[in-house]
């Protein structure tokens, strides 16, 4: 171990993790507690006066938690994190972090169906609106920011799509404007490729999806850059007028490039509530360890799949970055050399109706509301997770009529690439 520069799957396994001090336990322990006993009175004023570090309470922090967070920040390249109890949580608390009443965000229309839906409905109830612009388009994000303009969201690897986005680009965007760009990573993970190098200043997952692996435990984190001035513009007194709930600390002066991570931790998550519970942190964690091992195994099985579906008569169209002659290769080469992720749609022939028939065919497959899985997964993307949306907004987001997504598994691909012949046969 190079202990100055270790590399990414020393850090997938060691980051954040130590034997436990009082009994030698190697593997992370769950500390299933509510709460934590202070030394004294004074320990007890310095850890709620935010004078000193250390365990309240679960709801805030908790050493599983912690173990979690310090991994996440390390793998992203962050300063901090905060681990919560699902993807939306941590977006619900980044937004709130950095929004008022009446202000407004821009974010890429080819967004995860449910993040549609709660930046252009749920959000409302904050008077918190959203903007969408083209993420093939730089420019279109500029077109849509005004004074009010708090903050730009992308996916730096589109759901369901599966399309790269130009991070960079849109990061000289946001820097034109002194706004931070919020990326959300959950489908490339940061072993394929980490925001933060390309001009993100903060970084969400959804740790149910890759970072977990194994479809049994739900989490959420917000990774902290460091890299954004919170100060600068005024535009976000959260972090840089003095807060009456700790006598007048000003976070942003008193924590620097953690700032934003304790202000979602202290401001958001003590009070709105949506904690992690120290279980699911530890399942997240210990999956963790396998992270790089899982996504090369994912990318290799759907680039084989992706390029065995081309050859077939009943699909008309294969949309994965992966494949030479995609229009989002260069960009998967110029941002994800090691591959173009387990996620990816196709397109059918006979539309809707042949969609939810070879869904229904599939026999390995699982068809649930899910990615990310070591198991192969599928859905009929417009007839579930956007049936919300209106058949514009669909197409929009890459889910219309006649699109399958699918996330390919780590199992033997000739048994992945075999499932789908027989479904499709049945057509």
């Amino acid at each position: 171990m190079t202990k100055d520069n270790p590399g990414f799957n020393t850090l997938a396994i060691h980051a954040g993790a130590q034997p436990d001090p009082t009994t030698g336990a190697r593997a992370t322990p769950i500390y299933q507690t509510t709460s934590f006993v202070f030394n004294d009175t004074d320990h007890a004023a310095a850890l709620f006066g935010l004078q000193q570090f250390g365990n309240i309470y679960t709801r805030i922090m908790n050493p599983t938690q912690a173990v979690l967070e310090e991994r996440l920040a390390a793998l992203e390249g962050g300063t901090a994190a905060v681990a919560v109890a699902s993807g939306h949580a941590a977006q619900l608390l980044v937004f709130h972090t950095m929004m008022s009443p009446g202000d407004n965000f821009v974010a890429a229309n080819r967004l995860y169906g449910g993040s549609v839906n709660q930046f252009g409905h749920a959000f409302k109830s904050f008077d918190w609106q959203v903007r969408w612009a083209d993420p093939a388009d730089p420019a279109s994000f500029e077109a849509k920011i005004d004074r009010r303009t708090k903050a730009i969201f992308i996916e730096s690897l589109a759901n369901p799509g599966g399309t790269f986005v130009d991070i960079a680009a849109i990061a000289e965007v946001a820097r034109k404007h002194d706004l931070p760009l919020i990326v959300d990573n959950t489908m490339a993970t940061p072993y394929l490729l980490r925001p933060l190098e390309h001009g993100a200043d903060i970084v969400v997952h959804s740790l149910t999806k890759f970072i977990g692996g194994h479809g049994n435990s739900m989490g959420g984190v917000i990774v902290d850059g460091g890299t954004f001035d919170w100060s600068k513009s005024g535009k976000y007194p959260m972090l840089s007028e003095p807060r009456p709930e700790y006598a007048g600390v000003v976070l942003h002066q008193t924590f620097g490039n953690i700032a934003f991570a304790i202000a979602a931790r202290v401001l958001g998550l003590r009070d709105f509530g949506p904690a992690i519970s120290p279980f699911n942190a530890f399942m997240l964690a210990t999956g963790s360890e396998t992270l790089p091992l899982r996504m090369q195994r994912h990318c290799d099985n759907a680039l084989a799949v992706a390029k065995w579906l081309k050859t077939n008569d009943k699909v008309s169209w294969v949309n994965y970055a992966g494949l030479e002659d995609d229009p989002n290769h260069a960009l998967q080469q110029r941002y994800s050399p090691k591959g173009a992720g387990a996620v990816f749609t196709f397109g059918l022939k006979g539309g809707y109706e042949a969609g939810k028939r070879f869904v229904e065919g599939l026999e390995m497959f699982s068809h649930l509301a899910n990615i990310g899985d070591t198991r192969s997964l599928v859905i009929h993307p417009a007839s579930t997770t956007h049936r919300q949306l209106t058949p514009e907004q669909q197409v929009a987001a890459g889910a219309g009529p006649d699109v399958v997504r699918l996330s390919v598994g780590i199992e033997d691909v000739s048994d992945i690439i075999a499932d789908l012949e027989q479904s499709l046969a049945k057509l």
